[in-house]
């Protein structure tokens, strides 16, 4: 009977949510959801100078905002993220007992002792093979220190059990079936398989994926902005999109396709399709996938992220109707735009008809003495239309500049300007159309005022 599948993500909370340690999350997830496995979560935090709840905390937002559920831990009561009920991550500070015992463990076998205050682990003297389902197999020799003295410290003298211990044990008495992590790790690993057959184990199988760098080639580092999950929530990339890019960061599916739903990753993912080399973050990629993940983005979920946005930058939208705020947002979906973007993009849409901010580079270009007669006879014309709606704007529009025999441009400029104070902006025609009739009829007064 084949074992079940059991994967971890055991991040050190000694800092932020690093963009490759999500993405070492997202496999383990994506292996574990494709094969109908367990996915834990458990924290490394036996470095008590280091650790914080604060990096804790940012540790868990992130993953909760990429949807990284996991399956099992102690029980919270807590029901407000989405893990699978109510329960948290495991920590290793709390499973001290599991430690000790084990290293009384190979005390009794001969295979630790104690050495200047602190426990060694009596280290195997053979080279090491490392079976790796993505690398293949990798022999670890002893170097000529080594050969010397090839024995590690097991527990240091301030009592505190060392990475490789605790991560073994808990990998152990948790079953996980793979151990799927970057290939910095690799180094760890032979030391890691000489504790498991220590312990009488067989060693889980390893996968060690590959590194990810900045686009020059060189290591991504805590102060590459782009190393910051948090950076992405709040710079207002869509989780899914976040998910897609890293999933394409060393892995890809069979055809090629690069647009995937996390459903489509679910299934199409395998360890099988990941590559040995390092993959360089492309920015430029992950806002073209944030884009197509936008565009079919559920309607309500689109606006209310929009106005979340938007009250972080002061946009108070509780004095308009939801289904104009709405709207508003929605002649925006189609750029592109980061949620960060929106509010200097769709602010012209919340402030008054009579002080709409024109910018003085849009007015000197767009809103001169010549512009009167134009804004005169649009104003006319489109108070005229029976129906206010995009395609009779338009229309009206063109049919205006051909009377006049001007090029369109020669309108759309003023009437933009005159309603949203800008020279860029969404569909001019949209806009016009959730503005309404009203409303745009007072820009064009006050533009006029203003002439």
């Amino acid at each position: 009977m084949a074992q079940p599948i059991r994967v971890r993500f055991a991040p050190s909370p000694t800092g932020y949510l690093h963009i490759g340690g999500a993405r070492t999350a997202l496999f383990n997830w994506l292996f574990a959801r494709h094969h109908g496995g367990a996915f834990i979560l458990r924290v490394e935090d036996t470095d008590t100078q280091r650790n914080s709840q604060e990096a804790i905390d940012v540790i868990l937002k992130g993953l909760r905002w990429l949807g990284l559920d996991w399956d099992e831990g102690p029980t919270t009561g807590d029901t407000s993220g989405p893990s699978r009920g109510d329960h948290g991550p495991y920590f290793q500070s709390r499973r001290g007992e599991n430690y000790r015992r084990r290293i009384q463990e190979l005390r009794d076998k001969g295979l630790a002792y104690d050495r200047d205050g602190a426990v060694f682990f009596r280290m195997t003297r053979d080279p090491v093979i490392i079976p790796d389902m993505i690398i293949g197999d990798v022999v670890r020799p002893l170097t000529d220190r080594e050969e010397q003295d090839p024995d590690w410290v097991l527990v240091r003298s301030d009592g505190m059990p060392v990475f490789h211990l605790v991560n073994v044990v808990d990998d152990l008495e948790m079953a996980i079936s793979h151990v799927i992590r970057g290939e910095d790790h690799l180094a760890n690993t032979a030391k890691h398989i000489a504790l498991f057959r220590a312990f009488g184990a067989e060693p889980p199988k390893y996968a060690h994926i590959p590194l990810i760098l900045n686009p020059d080639g060189s290591k991504m580092s805590k102060r590459d902005r782009g190393a910051h999950v948090t950076n992405y929530l709040d710079d207002g990339f869509t989780p899914e999109a976040v998910l897609n890019y890293l999933a394409l960061l060393g892995w890809a599916p069979v055809d090629g396709k690069e647009f995937l739903s996390v459903a489509e990753l679910v299934a199409r993912f395998g360890l099988d399709r990941v590559n040995r080399s390092a993959a360089k973050f492309d920015a430029k990629k992950l806002e073209a996938l944030h884009f197509e993940h936008t565009r079919i983005l559920d309607p309500a979920r689109f606006a209310r992220t929009g106005v979340e946005f938007l009250a972080k930058a002061g946009i108070d939208t509780s004095g308009f109707a939801p289904g104009y705020v709405a709207a508003a947002l929605e002649t925006a979906r189609e750029k592109g735009k980061l949620f960060k973007d929106l509010p200097p993009f769709v602010d012209f849409y919340f402030v008054s008809d009579e002080a709409v901010p024109i910018d003085p580079e849009a007015k000197a270009k767009a809103l001169t003495a010549s512009a009167r007669p134009v804004l005169e006879r649009l104003a006319a014309s489109f108070a005229a239309l029976p129906e206010f709606n995009a395609a009779a704007l338009e229309a009206t529009l063109k049919a205006l500049a051909g009377e006049l025999g001007v090029k369109v441009g020669a309108l759309v400029q003023p009437c933009r300007v005159a309603c949203t104070g800008k020279l860029v902006g969404p569909s001019l025609y949209h806009l016009l159309e959730v503005l309404g009739r009203d409303k745009v009829a007072k820009r064009f007064a006050a533009a006029l005022a203003g002439l």
